[in-house]
């Protein structure tokens, strides 16, 4: 899953450590990787699962009562409509809801296993190298990641000796400036097929491996297009988030209920020659007191009387116009449009 990072990447960190608190409950291990942050501190802030009662005190869900049409009577309209679901709680459950407000406890860590790499702690321990024309960044990232993929038993092509687990990596910031790459720094950087060779390479171990991994680049930054379209490619999904801090839409009151947008660039096809297409693109999210959810945009009703009363004098002068015949020259403040 390769995930564009927002602005500030205030949102973007929280998906990514939403990814790795579903592994940890769900039992799989970890494998967590960073330059600016160490690993120990993120898994520290991961949020806290919420029970199925507190979810619904939550998301203010209420119990739906379908009454009988004799005793319920619905505008004509909407009485040949299919019926919908208010609340998705009847739906299939797929995944878990957090608490943005509390984090994990370290009970829950000890049922799993868990990985680090952190990049200076590696450059101090290990002379620089450089392989492949790949900077030592992410050469040694590879490494480390076979390593695991290896000694843990997440190779799909040997026999499994124990239970069958999924190992879940999770890379922050990659393609930034503190790992090493000048792909942000430039239109022309220097070493331009380090990123690309880093995850055609990472690819490979994925897909001979029982293991998923989430990846956040700062593709606002990135000003090579070409990079960018070879990044897409290599990608099973691609999801953009463009948050509203700092931009026109922070004031606008059409987007008052979200704090950002989801663009779906891509979506996963393995092992099929199309993908599933959702039925909306227009997906938005916001930041509650306690949850991080993702919805359909759903923009506000315009209820303002102003357009009305000014449109009806327009009207009036364009009724004049018009009785004058066609061929006459329009005179007055607005012009006719056919």
């Amino acid at each position: 899953v390769f995930t564009e990072e927002d602005t500030y990447g205030l949102y973007s960190n929280l998906l990514f450590k939403y990814f790795l608190a579903e592994g940890v409950v769900c039992g799989h291990d970890l494998f967590v990787a960073s330059a600016r942050e160490h690993p120990d501190n993120i898994l520290k802030e991961l949020p806290a699962p919420l029970l199925d009662d507190t979810r619904r005190n939550e998301l203010g869900e209420e119990a739906v009562v379908v009454k009988s049409e004799d005793s319920m009577k619905i505008a004509w309209r909407y009485q040949n409509l299919p019926k919908m679901e208010a609340s998705p709680t009847t739906s299939t459950k797929f995944g878990h809801y957090y608490d943005v407000s509390k984090t994990m406890s370290p009970e829950l860590f000890q049922s799993i296993k868990w990985h680090s790499f952190y990049l200076p702690e590696e450059l101090s321990v290990q002379p620089k190298m450089k392989t492949c024309n790949m900077n030592s960044a992410y050469a040694r990232l590879l490494e480390s990641i076979q390593r695991i993929i290896y000694q843990e038993g997440f190779d799909g092509s040997d026999p499994q000796k124990k239970q069958k687990n999924i190992l879940r990596i999770g890379i922050q910031s990659l393609g930034s400036m503190l790992w090493g790459d000048d792909v942000c720094s430039s239109d022309t950087p220097e070493d331009i097929h380090s990123l690309t060779k880093f995850l055609y390479v990472l690819r490979g171990l994925l897909r001979k491996s029982l293991s998923a991994c989430i990846i956040t680049v700062p593709a606002h930054l990135i000003q090579n297009k070409a990079i960018m379209e070879r990044v897409t490619n290599l990608s099973d999904t691609v999801v953009g988030l463009e948050s509203f801090i700092g931009s026109e839409r922070e004031t606008n009151p059409l987007y008052k209920d979200y704090h950002g947008l989801v663009h779906v660039h891509q979506i996963p096809r393995l092992n099929s020659l199309i993908c599933d297409v959702s039925d909306t693109k227009d997906l938005a999210f916001r930041l509650k007191r306690k949850l991080f959810t993702i919805e359909r945009l759903h923009l506000p009703p315009d209820l303002s009387d102003t357009v009305s009363r000014a449109s009806k004098q327009d009207l009036a002068e364009s009724a004049k116009l018009l009785s004058s015949g066609c061929g006459a020259m329009a005179i007055g403040k607005k012009h006719l449009d056919f």
